[in-house]
């Protein structure tokens, strides 16, 4: 008897890892990426479980007009603003991604939309240091021609500054 069930185990298990090697062969090439340092890994890692109370780290921030709702690209920015710009109107976000410490939550970030050196609009931004990767989008309005800036700020320090042409 149990001879038997070690065979119907054994081949439950191959029978899964023929299937997900084909589904593994079907899903499109990985892009290749370089990897990091043993030194970059360590500091990130202390920084992720030991870091709580020293604030978030921006990783990336950038103009989008689409984030993805559902799929391999969920979350992720999937139609960046070029540097042609956008037609005043258009609806945009400001797509954030943030290395917070594991349990922290941070809500003393904002978004600060700009036409030159007009403050147009100000929104908070919050953001849980629940994974590895904390990532926010923000709509903003560019509603006049012009150049703007899309500015993340941390209390008064500036984070990162986004400029954009508005058409």
């Amino acid at each position: 008897m149990k001879s038997v069930f070690n065979g119907s185990v054994l081949c439950a298990v191959l029978g899964v890892a023929s299937v997900a090697g084909a589904q593994e062969a079907a899903a499109p090439a990985a892009e290749s990426v370089k990897a990091p340092s043993a030194d970059a890994v360590r500091d990130t890692w202390n920084y992720f479980y030991k870091g709580q109370g020293q604030g978030p780290v921006l990783v990336e921030a950038k103009l989008c007009t689409e984030v993805a709702k559902e799929g391999p690209n969920k979350f992720e920015c999937t139609a960046e603003v070029g540097p042609e710009g956008v037609k005043a109107g258009t609806s945009v976000m400001l797509w954030q991604s943030y290395l917070v410490p594991q349990g922290d939550s941070i809500d003393d970030l904002t978004v600060q939309v700009k036409q030159g050196n007009t403050v147009r609009e100000t929104k908070d931004v919050k953001v849980k240091g629940d994974g590895w990767r904390a990532r926010q989008w923000t709509g903003v309005k560019l509603a006049k021609p012009g150049s703007w800036t899309v500015v993340v700020m941390r209390g008064d320090q500036v984070l990162k500054e986004v400029p954009v042409k508005v058409l």
